[in-house]
């Protein structure tokens, strides 16, 4: 052995630290039992309004949610500071599943849905009798829309004052749609007996008086309202969705930016036809791939009416927003 030479040992051997530290790596994630249940009432560029209780937090969405989309009317769980105090921010854990959800698309080209809200259980479709005219191809694409959610549809025709309401109701009486009619500065009495112990969203195009309505029935929420441009259309005011409680807790409202389409690409004419029930079941016997649109064509439901399992009038109606999708 060399001169000087000595054996080495283990506390010569300088063993490389681990980086990333020595816990083993866990995929658990955490419960968060004691989340408390909160509903969303507002989004804003990535921050959230949420009613805990009686206190109104700002929230964001906790990273282990992933993509996981949060919208107007979803039923939550929050952690961190529920104080609702000023500059306070708490974490959103959690997403239950929702009841409803109300959708569309940008045009009926595009296969990318978008959430309008959660949970509704009831669409007021709001159309203005004139100022601007009736949008009956609006009005067909939200019944649509609503039907194939499960969700109640309600059309409420304001500014009866400046044009009678008896058109429209006739052409949605096949439908058994209610309509309630409203007129500037006259009752809401009916209408806020139907929204009573509801969750209601509230649709339109912009300028037939949803935020009107809205500050009318829930005076605190100062929604800003717009008038018609002079050409007819409704000018943009409300700018994002908001959900907002009647007074005495008796139920939600949640008014929408002003629409100008309502894209259906994500309803299929089998979708559409759940909601009818009473043809439901005369389509059973048509061939696979029916479109449901004439006897010509091969359809079936005609001789279903003609046995009398339903009235010509639902026939009309359901193929007229068959056609609308």
């Amino acid at each position: 052995m060399a001169r000087n030479a000595r054996t080495l040992d283990e506390d010569d051997v300088r063993s490389r630290a681990n980086p990333r530290g020595t816990r083993p790596r866990s995929k658990q994630r955490p419960t968060h039992a004691d989340a408390a249940p909160g509903r969303v009432h507002s989004v804003d560029r990535g921050r959230y309004g949420v009613l805990v209780g009686d206190a109104e937090i700002t929230a964001m969405r906790a990273g282990e949610l992933g993509r996981t989309s949060l919208v107007v009317g979803d039923r939550v769980g929050v952690v961190g500071d529920l104080s609702g105090r000023t500059d306070t921010l708490a974490r959103i854990v959690r997403v239950d599943e929702r009841e409803t959800v109300l959708r569309r698309t940008a045009d009926d080209n595009d296969p990318q849905e978008r959430v309008i809200v959660a949970n509704a259980d009831q669409l007021v479709i709001v159309s203005a009798l004139a100022n601007p005219d009736p949008s009956y191809g609006l009005i067909d694409r939200c019944l649509v829309a609503a039907l194939a959610a499960g969700i109640e549809p309600l059309l409420c025709l304001t500014k009866s004052d400046l044009a009678p309401p008896d058109a429209v109701i006739e052409h949605y009486s096949g439908l058994d749609v209610p309509a309630i009619v409203t007129r500037r500065g006259g009752s809401l009495a009916e209408l806020r007996d139907r929204l009573v112990g509801h969750e209601s969203v509230f649709v339109g195009h912009s300028g037939v008086g949803k935020s009107t309505l809205i500050n009318a029935l829930v005076p605190t929420a100062y929604r800003a309202i717009g008038g018609v441009s002079a050409i007819g259309k409704g000018r943009h005011i409300s700018s994002s969705a908001v959900a907002l409680r009647l007074p005495d807790d008796d139920g939600w409202v949640i008014d929408t930016p002003g629409v100008r389409s309502f894209g259906l690409a994500h309803v299929t004419a089998d979708d559409l036809l759940w909601a009818f029930p009473d043809l439901e079941d005369g389509a059973v016997q048509c061939l696979p791939g029916c479109e449901h649109l004439s006897a010509e064509a091969g359809c079936h439901l005609d001789a279903w009416i003609a046995q009398g399992h339903s009235t010509p009038a639902r026939l009309v109606a359901f193929r007229r927003l068959l056609v609308s999708r």
